[in-house]
């Protein structure tokens, strides 16, 4: 099987710092939805796993983060493609809960619904949170500069074999060329 993980706001959808709180909000960052596309087409699973702390702050509610995602997934569906799963953490960022990220909650959760390892499983991400929860289980991270992730490379201390490529659509044409 094989398997990717994506974060959502800034690889999937543009990102913003007041948060994604509406479906109106929601925009797929430019490519990435005719990459998942093709993805699917090329039999790939495609999984989001994502911290939306906006739950947890009152600033959107469960039913809303349910028609974001029914949104996206609609759109997805439209370029013919297809998310097998989305995991999400609603806790904001002082619960200590286990599956925020960098925490790596929200993967352990994948390979057990997968019941594989995430040895070697590319995880996609625009933050060093996100890079932090992937490599945690073994997975290979890849940094997009879309979303925060200029300012995450900016920063420095990435992950050790950490690939960096423009956007989600860039990424996927190297895989697909690899096979």
């Amino acid at each position: 099987m094989k398997l990717v993980i994506l974060d959502r706001d800034g690889v999937i959808n543009e990102d913003s710092d007041a948060f994604i709180k509406s479906p109106d909000e929601w925009l797929p960052v430019p490519g990435s939805l005719d990459a998942i596309a093709r993805l699917s087409r090329a039999g790939w699973r495609v999984v989001v796993a994502s911290n939306q702390s906006g739950l947890a702050r009152g600033l959107f509610t469960m039913e809303t983060l349910n028609a974001i995602h029914a949104k996206m997934r609609r759109e997805i569906a439209q370029a013919g493609g297809h998310i097998d799963a989305i995991f999400v953490c609603t806790h904001g960022p002082d619960d200590g809960c286990r599956c925020r990220k960098p925490a790596p909650g929200l993967f352990e959760d994948i390979a057990c619904r997968y019941d594989v390892s995430l040895e070697g499983v590319p995880a996609v991400g625009d933050s060093l949170r996100d890079l932090q929860a992937a490599t945690a289980l073994g997975c290979k991270p890849w940094l997009v500069r879309t979303g925060k992730g200029l300012r995450t490379l900016d920063k420095g201390g990435l992950p050790p074999g950490t690939e960096v490529r423009d956007n989600l659509a860039t990424i996927v044409d190297e895989w697909l060329r690899e096979g």
